[in-house]
């Protein structure tokens, strides 16, 4: 099963334990999947309230969002069709901008 880890800017998003929200650290998940599209799915569906932080109103992965796919920057952020393996590592962060 593919691991999915947040970057702490992401992870304190998610809800633990009745709703609370709020973790400073990354956060590491299973989910299934065999492709990005279908691990972000297991992830929003876990976590519906992370979806419009990960991704924009088209489906397409925020544009200060960036993924890695064992170690490697994914090449498309239209293209979620990337096949992942069953040890796969997807690492979601939020990139920085500005000057």
């Amino acid at each position: 099963m593919p691991k999915l880890v947040l970057s702490s800017a992401l992870a304190r998003w998610l809800s633990d334990d009745g709703g609370a929200v709020g973790a400073s650290w990354e956060r590491r998940l299973d989910v299934a999947g065999t492709t990005l599209a279908g691990a972000l799915d297991s992830l929003f569906r876990q976590h519906p309230g992370l979806r419009g932080y990960v991704l924009d109103e088209h489906g397409r992965i925020r544009h200060h969002v960036a993924v890695f796919i064992d170690g490697e920057s994914i090449r498309s952020k239209s293209d979620l069709d990337v096949s992942l393996n069953e040890g796969s590592e997807v690492y979601i962060m939020q990139a920085l901008s500005g000057g």
